[in-house]
């Protein structure tokens, strides 16, 4: 027997190989049980998965590649010396979805209640770092208590860097934030800096201050979900793109809005072969969209009829509803899909509308994603409130978008496309590669009815019959400025088409239009309207 074999056997540290490799086995079984079974069935019965069994359903099976799973923390004071449990709080690391790599850094609500420390933060940049420099989406799950606060400031500068990551990987590789648990103060900052917030109802809360402090400062009483639960903010801030009633249904949808987004800007999104045919014809359209502009339809069916396999992923579904932002597929190929809803508001664009869209068209730009824009929209919401809260503002930021956007762009009118609302919505003018129209189609500044009484004002007043004058005079309009194929005349629409061949229509100017090259002016980037 050995010197080193004598050291190991007498009870001392390994000394060769063999024990050394027990050991670190040994250590990385600690790391993956976690800080105990009661830890893991606490969260269980909160209704909530642990950090490892988020992973496992987020990834293809056996794919994650763990970073710095053996790190701990090196604070001290107030107990933490006592207290150095491997991963630090956070898990970290690299895998794939559907075989294309995907970087994942999961809060681990069983230790420090994924309060973030030092050590915690600093795994979290290292693993942002490595997602930028690889080119490949980042996925946070979020369930963590805030920043720790007997680390003191070290924890809150743990956040900055965070945000400062956050920031440079924007329009860069797609970020997309699961919201878990509770996420509250400035930890709410970097799920806001993301391209995509998921979150759970019931399980995850997101606000800036919580109810105790709302309570002590406003004397008004609310619960957590009431303040910052997943329906409040799918519903009524836009903070949340995608809500869902439990873990496995959220973590799949994430996996399937991956599926439609390119690894980083510099590629564009996954194809997939259809068997859906390009020259179907959708017969159906010319039944589903009233010639009556002032009858209601659901613009969803539309879509349907119109995408492959009538499939698509709808964007912040429950917020602004009287637009529609969805990825969809045309002929195997992503698309961005901007659409007027005749159903809600009759498809007035508003303030929530046209930020919504906003953002939707700068991620589809960001991420090589063409843009196909469906309009029905007779205009901006009128009244005081809309004025007062910014509307011009507002919406100009959908105008910049669409402007700043170099994508292939593509709209459709399909019925209703009134004033400044019809130019905003990717008008020929503002860059539209191309257009084409129904027709159905009404094109001009404002409806017949108030454009007659605005014109033959005095010949309405001055009619023995006021009434008749004007539906002669509404008429009379309609006919000069508002036939179908007065804005093609002009060279404002580049063609009328068969509503039952808009999806071949689409699919071959997409293919015409998939190499296209725009460069912007030079410059550090522009000033859009806040």
């Amino acid at each position: 027997m050995t010197v080193l074999d004598e050291t190991a056997s007498s009870g001392g540290e390994p000394t060769d190989a063999r024990g050394r490799v027990a050991e670190l086995h040994e250590i990385r079984a600690e790391a993956l049980r976690g800080p105990s079974e009661k830890a893991t069935e606490a969260q269980h019965a909160k209704g909530k998965l642990t950090a490892r069994e988020r992973i496992e359903l987020l990834l293809d099976p056996g794919s994650f590649n763990e970073v710095e799973q053996l790190r701990r923390h090196r604070a001290t004071g107030f107990g933490l010396e006592a207290k150095k449990p491997y991963t630090d709080g956070v898990i970290t690391g690299w895998g794939t979805v559907e075989g294309r790599t995907v970087f994942v850094y999961a809060h681990d609500f069983r230790i420090f209640g994924g309060a973030l420390g030092e050590a915690h933060a600093t795994k979290i940049h290292k693993i942002m770092d490595m997602a930028i420099a690889a080119g490949a989406p980042l996925v946070s799950l979020n369930d963590g208590a805030g920043a720790r606060i007997q680390e003191g400031v070290s924890a809150l500068a743990g956040y900055g860097g965070i945000f400062q990551r956050n920031t440079k990987a924007s329009g860069v590789i797609p970020q997309i934030s699961v919201m878990l648990g509770p996420c509250a103060g400035g930890a709410a900052y970097s799920p806001a800096l993301t391209d995509f917030v998921f979150m759970v109802r019931e399980t995850s809360q997101m606000f800036i201050t919580g109810p105790d402090v709302v309570r002590a400062v406003t004397g008004e009483e609310i619960s957590q979900n009431g303040l910052g639960g997943a329906d409040v903010h799918a519903e009524t801030s836009g903070v949340c793109h995608f809500a869902y009633d439990d873990e496995e249904t959220c973590l799949a949808e994430v996996r399937y809005l991956i599926s439609m987004l390119p690894s980083n800007n510099r590629e564009n999104p996954p194809a997939h072969e259809s068997e859906d045919p390009a020259e179907r014809r959708s017969d159906v359209l010319l039944d589903l969209v009233p010639a009556d502009g002032n009858r209601p339809y659901d613009m969803i069916k539309v879509i349907e009829e119109i995408v492959d396999d009538g499939d698509y992923l709808e964007v912040h579904e429950r917020w602004a509803r009287n637009i529609i932002c969805a990825l969809a597929r045309l002929d195997g190929k992503v698309v961005g899909i901007v659409a007027n809803q005749p159903q809600s508001l009759a498809g007035v664009l508003d303030i929530e509308a046209s930020e919504k869209a906003a953002r939707f068209v700068q991620m589809c730009d960001a991420f090589n994603i063409p843009i196909v824009t469906l309009l029905d929209v007779p205009g901006f919401l009128p009244g005081v409130d809309q004025e007062h809260g910014g509307i011009i503002r507002h919406g100009a930021k959908l105008l910049y978008a669409y402007c700043n956007a170099t994508v292939p762009r593509i709209s459709l009118i399909l019925r209703k496309a009134y004033g400044g609302a019809y130019i905003v919505m990717d008008s020929q003018s503002i860059g539209a590669d191309l257009t084409y129209a129904w027709p159905t189609n009404e094109i001009a500044v404002m409806g017949a009815e108030g454009a007659a009484n605005v014109i033959f004002r005095r010949q309405i007043a001055a009619a023995e019959d006021p009434e008749a004058m004007r539906a002669r005079m509404v008429k009379e309009y309609k006919a000069e400025l508002m036939h179908p194929y007065y804005a093609a005349e002009r060279g404002l629409v580049d063609d009328v088409i068969d509503p039952a061949e808009t999806r071949q229509v689409l699919i071959n100017s997409l293919a015409m239009l998939a190499n296209k090259h725009a460069d912007l002016p030079s410059r550090k980037h522009g000033n859009p309207p806040q």
